[in-house]
C-alpha cells in the first residue's frame, strides 16, 4: 500500500481588510492542511497589490522547500481582485481544469454565484499554486473536494504529490 507523503505548503491571504487575527479563510486552510499531515512552510497576508503579491509567491516558488502554495482572496470580479493577473505570469503551466472543477463543486453549495470566482491553479518551478476565493466556505470546499485528495499520494489514479518530482523534467 502507498504511504502518505507530507508536503510543505505555504498559505497566502490576499486582503485589504483582514489581519492574521481575523483571517478565518487562511486559518481554515492552515488547520486543514496540518490536520491532513502536511507541513505549513510559511504563512503571510498581503494587501491587494499585484507586485507585492507576485513578490511573495515568487519567493516561495524559488524556495526548494515549498512544494505547494495556496492563496485565498482576490479571485473575484471587483477592481481590487487581482490575484489571477498577478500570479498567472509566474506560471510555467496553467492547470486549466482546476477553476472549472472548483466552480462545479462550488455550484452544489452556492449555485450560480460560483460564476463570480476566478479560481485558478498553475505550476511554477516545480511548485503547484492554487488560487482560491477569499470566503472561508470556498476554502473549505476547495480543500475537502479537490486539494486534500490531490495532495495525497494515496489518491488514485493520479495526484499532484506523485508528480512533484516530474514537474521540472527537461526544464533548462
Amino acid at each position: 500500500m502507498t504511504a502518505f507523503v507530507p508536503i510543505t505548503i505555504a498559505v497566502l491571504t490576499v486582503s485589504d481588510t483582514r489581519t492574521l487575527a481575523t483571517d478565518t479563510s487562511g486559518q481554515a486552510l492552515v488547520d486543514q492542511l496540518t490536520a491532513a499531515g502536511h507541513i505549513l512552510g510559511d504563512r503571510a497576508l498581503v494587501a491587494d497589490d499585484r507586485y507585492i503579491l507576485r513578490a511573495v509567491v515568487a519567493q516561495w516558488i524559488a524556495d526548494p522547500k515549498i512544494q505547494a502554495v495556496i492563496t485565498t482572496g482576490g479571485t473575484g470580479l471587483t477592481g481590487r481582485d487581482i490575484t489571477p493577473e498577478a500570479l498567472r505570469p509566474l506560471f510555467d503551466k496553467e492547470v486549466e481544469g482546476f477553476g472549472e472543477l472548483f466552480r462545479a463543486v462550488s455550484y452544489e453549495e452556492i449555485g450560480t454565484s460560483t460564476l463570480q470566482s476566478r479560481a485558478l491553479a498553475g505550476l511554477a518551478n516545480g511548485t503547484v499554486i492554487f488560487c482560491l476565493p477569499g470566503s472561508t466556505g470556498a476554502c473549505r470546499t476547495a480543500w475537502t473536494k479537490i486539494l486534500e485528495p490531490q495532495l495525497d499520494r494515496r489518491h488514485k489514479p493520479c495526484n499532484f504529490v506523485e508528480l512533484l518530482p516530474r514537474f521540472t523534467e527537461g526544464a533548462p
